[in-house]
């Protein structure tokens, strides 16, 4: 009867050792798991801060050339301008939409930004960026910009200074959305949108582009999501000191949120299409 009891227990004990043993392993590989979702949560959630919702950042580019290794854009192509629900979002500014004819597809245009800090020249890509740059010329023509406060600073990772939204929420923008384009083609996150890029934020979901915007200011990591708009020719020491006076989130400093000293765009201007 002992031995029973003893061959009984032994046969219980090397079950729950078993069941032991599964339940460590089922734990490890959800915690890989969960890791593995972890990180590429956190990506997100830094791209998606650097974008729209914000929001980056949020693209494209190049260091001081806005467009080596980008895929261009189709020539003569036709831009569409999704409508967005400005019932559903209070923070979009309806100030109607661009032309979807005629649309320049060559050659360059200087945006300028004028900062309560300083002053930002943008050559913007017009040939590789067309809906972008028609948009983006658009909207200075109905003044879409002036006096909004850049509501977005990244010091950490992603240096980057987001702007464009006139509701300053990071939440806002016009009544359309259009799609990407310009898109490095690069595979190294390093060098897909280096110092000086002004690159165009999202979503983070395809065809979600609209007016906010983000200058890349020192090395960041971003994956290839976004459209350049162009380079920056001068200014770019007026975004650096931004930078380098950093963020702060619900009265701390922060490696994410408004600039310590509030930045107000007090104009923005596109000139027309070169020639070229």
């Amino acid at each position: 009867m002992s031995s029973t009891i003893q061959r009984q227990r032994a046969a219980a004990r090397a079950r729950l050792e078993r069941q032991m043993g599964e339940r460590l392993e089922e734990s490890r590989k959800r915690k890989q798991r969960n890791a593995v979702i972890g990180a590429g949560l956190a990506l997100l959630l830094v791209v998606g801060g650097v974008v729209w919702a914000v929001t980056a950042m949020s693209g494209d580019d190049d260091k001081g050339a806005a467009a080596a290794g980008a895929s261009p854009s189709p020539v003569a192509q036709q831009c569409a301008w999704a409508p967005e629900d400005t019932t559903a979002n209070k923070n979009l500014k309806d100030v109607g939409t661009p032309p979807t004819k005629d649309i320049a597809t060559k050659g360059t245009q200087t945006m300028t930004i004028a900062l309560n800090s300083g002053t930002v020249e943008v050559e913007v890509n017009t040939a590789k960026a067309p809906c972008t740059a028609a948009s983006m010329t658009y909207l200075a023509s109905k003044k879409f910009f002036d006096n909004t406060k850049c509501h977005r600073l990244t010091t950490e990772g992603i240096k980057v200074l987001q702007c464009g939204d006139p509701s300053g929420t990071g939440m806002g923008g016009p009544s359309y959305k259009m799609a990407e384009e310009n898109l490095p083609n690069v595979t190294d996150p390093t060098t897909a949108y280096p110092p000086g890029t002004i690159a165009m934020a999202n979503t983070g979901q395809p065809g979600s582009t609209g007016s906010q915007f983000f200058i890349v200011y020192d090395t960041s990591q971003l994956g290839p999501n976004y459209t350049v708009l162009g380079k920056v020719t001068k200014g770019l020491d007026v975004v650096k000191k931004i930078g380098e006076t950093g963020a702060v989130k619900d009265g701390k400093s922060a490696p994410d949120g408004e600039p310590k000293n509030p930045v107000t765009i007090t104009s923005l201007t596109v000139t027309p299409p070169s020639a070229s």
